[in-house]
């Protein structure tokens, strides 16, 4: 297990994604560990170099007496960074992980490339609220705070939900370590960070969740988003771990402030391109330009800047679930061609048969057994050109 230490702390990290890709990251609130940025994971691979830790006092993490400080937990970070070889990083933290974020980012914003603070304040009142809390988990340990602390994590209707995330955080929760929940209790005690909100310079974004009554945006989000100079704001229909309560939304919202925006005229030609190889195929793709003559060639520009160059660009579906729409949405419009392509080029890289077998049957209740007939059919001959290793048949779309 991947462990440093830090101020004579030992704290648990995971350091994840290609070194190739811009790092960046991600602080868990009190209550929580590492993996409450599980559902984020599969997106925020594609696109970096993901660093995630057990914040002192919590999951795997060591947690030592006494009482710590935003500036400790801030200290930590840049330990950690430095010693993995990481210099300059986006973060993104949640509650707790984002009063660690204005830290670094108002005291060392020469490490900070960008800011995402979620669900997060500068400034906690009253200071007996927390200090309240501390003693309680001192006293009778987590099961004292956790039935307060999951109705602020999530809304109603989540926990009244079949919703998997509750049950693992309330575990997560149990299982934390009262001194070392107790010291951040007291870091969020002590803190006010309004003043050192001006000093930070890294481009920011500020989430906020409406149902949050932990952090609301009146008095939290909306001083932040004040303060911070040029930051931006999303607000979300979620409880205090919206990453949770809304992931596709939050994460679309990460994406969106993080990447570079959609390429536009001749950038967008060029990454079509790019992305046009990635799906389809070298072989195809050059094909299919081999072929082009002065009546199509148009035609074929035309789908590289727009279809490949903006729509398969767009970060808010991953290029799995974009392959799975068009094979059911060219079986269902029967575009049998174009459907076959599609099998073809994404059972050679990385759709399952599994994965074919779920839309078609999808395809069949929604669209027809005719449609679904054929498409199996279809399907079977590409996987067992596939299983033999006969090469396709030769087309040029």
């Amino acid at each position: 297990m991947p462990f440093f230490t830090s101020d004579r702390v030992r704290l648990f990290y995971r350091l994840e994604g290609s070194d190739a890709k811009p790092p960046l990251v991600l602080s868990n609130s009190i209550g929580t560990d590492h993996a409450l940025w599980a559902p984020q994971m599969p997106d925020l691979l594609d696109h970096f170099r993901v660093l995630r830790y057990d914040t002192r006092g919590h999951g795997a993490s060591d947690s030592p007496n006494g009482d710590y400080s935003i500036e400790m937990l801030a200290r930590d970070v840049l330990d950690l960074t430095r010693a993995v070889g990481i210099e300059k990083f986006a973060f993104c933290g949640l509650s707790l992980g984002g009063m660690t974020g204005q830290s670094i980012a108002a005291n060392s914003p020469d490490r900070v490339t960008a800011l995402i603070l979620a669900n997060s304040s500068a400034l906690m009142a009253p200071k007996s609220n927390w200090d309240t809390r501390r003693q309680s988990v001192l006293k009778g340990g987590m099961a004292a705070v956790a039935d307060l602390a999951m109705g602020r994590f999530f809304s109603a209707e989540t926990l009244a939900s079949e919703s998997p995330y509750p049950p693992s955080v309330r575990n997560t929760l149990l299982g934390t370590n009262p001194i070392g929940y107790a010291g951040c209790c007291a870091a969020i005690r002590e803190m006010d960070q309004v003043g050192l909100l001006r000093k930070i310079s890294a481009p920011t974004l500020v989430i906020s969740g409406d149902r949050d009554v932990s952090t609301p945006w009146m008095g939290h989000g909306e001083i932040l988003a004040r303060e911070i100079p040029g930051a931006q704001a999303v607000h979300l229909p979620a409880a205090h771990l919206s990453n949770l309560e809304q992931p596709h939304s939050f994460t679309a919202a990460v994406l969106n402030f993080l990447l570079p925006p959609l390429p536009s005229g001749d950038d967008a030609m060029r990454a079509g391109e790019v992305v046009r190889r990635a799906i389809l195929g070298n072989d195809h793709v050059d094909r299919s330009k081999a072929s082009a003559t002065d009546f199509t060639r148009d035609f074929q520009e035309l789908i590289t800047r727009y279809a490949w160059g903006t729509i398969w660009m767009r970060p808010g579906l991953d290029r799995r679930i974009r392959r799975m729409l068009v094979i059911a949405m060219t079986a269902s419009l029967g575009r049998w061609e174009e459907f076959r392509m599609y099998v073809r080029a994404s059972l050679a890289r990385g759709l399952e048969p599994s994965d074919l077998k779920e839309v078609l049957l999808q395809t069949a209740i929604y669209a027809g057994v005719p449609a679904a007939n054929t498409g199996f059919q279809i399907a079977s001959e590409e996987l067992e050109k596939l299983k033999s290793g006969r090469k396709p048949d030769i087309e040029t779309k």
